[in-house]
């Protein structure tokens, strides 16, 4: 741990740390055991290896038994019912087709049910929302059950998907894993005027017609909707654990980018990034204590979802790590509020985007030592690269640049990097 981190950082963590530890160590101990057992086509019988390679071309056979190449279990919640996983329809075919490029194969292992709160609501429907993470991480570990992948792709964004994604995906620890988001919808109706129609709609002043019309102009198209709620606080703590290709959280479905991006998380997988070569570390080695407070401060210093104090104690139980809601409280005594994202604030996602977006906020948080610099990620430049944004350099080659300074005062707050608790006034 960097002694540049600061102490109440140092100090959660290590009592995390030392609150874990047996279960922490049995769970490495699992993984490393699986780790070290032959591949799935080596060692499982003919009759298996028949049946898991039996639906997929010719030359993707081949490649998975006779050259022995990776094959990436791809793990998808794709529906047309979500906008914000309506775009996954064709991220399968544009997986598959990196891979060969690349001389590996995918397969989509399976898929999970993904249902919107913002559908069920109110309705007798919303009674399953909370038991269906449950489902989805069993969901999960079935498709990963079929036990012939080198490595995973997990493809989701929404509010009780996510976290059911990456706690199924932790049972499987093993396996190098990269997430893979959709991105935000383009901003429609703004939240002030929304927020307008419906007082409007409250008082009697705007019938049933007037306030559809609003609702249907602000959740309009494809994509994450854009306030700052569980679902796109799921991307801003996975992009603080390392678990995305830097700065993909909140590209639009339609930006010219997005495709890019989702060639480049097959790269990452497989250890061959546009920038670099390296091997992506297994997920369960990445996710450890000081991954998980990574994503803790993440969540506090953005306003994020409150949702998250139950959903990311069950993630780090997944991973063998205890945390509490005494370790949030801790944590929020020292981290700054860096974002004003409606509803804490009038700017919608997108707007937080172009303003730096994650990457202006773990970039503050590191460089302040409010987040563990020394993590593993996906990426070999390890959590230092999040502070990046990406953007297309010629013939579709990826780059990045900082996100610092913000280009947008409404979408963050202004602070004083901390040496002790911040006053009040300063988040």
């Amino acid at each position: 741990m960097s002694s540049s981190t600061h102490p109440t950082v140092r100090d959660v963590t290590d009592r995390i740390r030392e609150r874990s530890h047996g279960l922490r160590s049995a769970y490495l101990a699992q993984v490393a055991d699986i780790r070290n057992r032959d591949r799935g086509s080596d060692r499982m019988g003919c009759a298996n290896v028949a049946h898991a390679v039996a639906g997929i071309p010719a030359n993707d056979k081949f490649r998975v038994v006779a050259e022995r190449a990776p094959n990436i279990g791809i793990v998808t919640a794709y529906n047309d019912m979500l906008s914000a996983h309506a775009p996954y329809q064709g991220y399968p075919d544009i997986i598959k087709h990196e891979a060969r490029r690349l001389g590996a194969t995918a397969q989509v292992a399976g898929g999970v049910p993904a249902m919107c709160d913002g559908v069920t609501q109110g309705t007798p429907g919303m009674e399953l929302s909370l038991f269906s993470r449950d489902v989805i991480a069993m969901s999960t570990a079935v498709a990963l059950t079929h036990d012939m992948f080198d490595g995973a792709l997990m493809l989701g964004v929404c509010d009780k998907i996510v976290p059911g994604l990456l706690i199924g995906a932790l049972h499987f620890g093993h396996l190098p894993t990269v997430f893979v988001p959709a991105g935000p919808m383009p901003s429609g109706l703004s939240n002030g005027a929304k927020s307008k129609v419906r007082e409007q709609a409250a008082q009697g002043l705007v019938g049933r017609q007037g306030l559809l019309d609003a609702e249907m102009a602000a959740y309009h198209t494809v994509g994450t909707c854009t306030f700052y709620g569980t679902a796109n606080s799921n991307q801003m703590l996975l992009e603080a654990m390392g678990l995305h290709v830097p700065g993909t959280a909140f590209i639009q479905p339609g930006d010219a980018m997005r495709e890019t991006l989702t060639r480049e998380a097959v790269r990452t997988l497989l250890g061959k990034a546009s920038d670099t070569a390296f091997n992506c570390p297994p997920i369960g080695e990445m996710v450890d204590e000081r991954c998980i407070v990574n994503a803790m401060v993440a969540l506090l210093a953005t306003g994020g979802s409150t949702n998250h104090l139950i959903h990311w104690v069950a993630v780090a139980r997944a991973a063998g790590i205890v945390i509490d809601w005494d370790d949030f409280s801790r944590l929020s005594d020292i981290i700054p509020l860096l974002t004003r994202v409606y509803p804490n604030g009038s700017a919608d996602v997108n707007e937080f985007q172009a303003a730096g977006g994650p990457g202006f906020v773990i970039g503050e948080l590191v460089d302040a030592g409010l987040m563990h610099g020394d993590v593993l990620t996906v990426r070999a430049g390890g959590i230092r690269e999040f502070g990046g944004v990406p953007e297309l350099a010629g013939e579709g080659q990826l780059q990045w640049h900082s996100a610092r300074p913000s280009k947008n005062d409404a979408s963050r707050a202004r602070w004083t990097r901390p040496s002790a608790p911040p006053a009040a006034s300063s988040c």
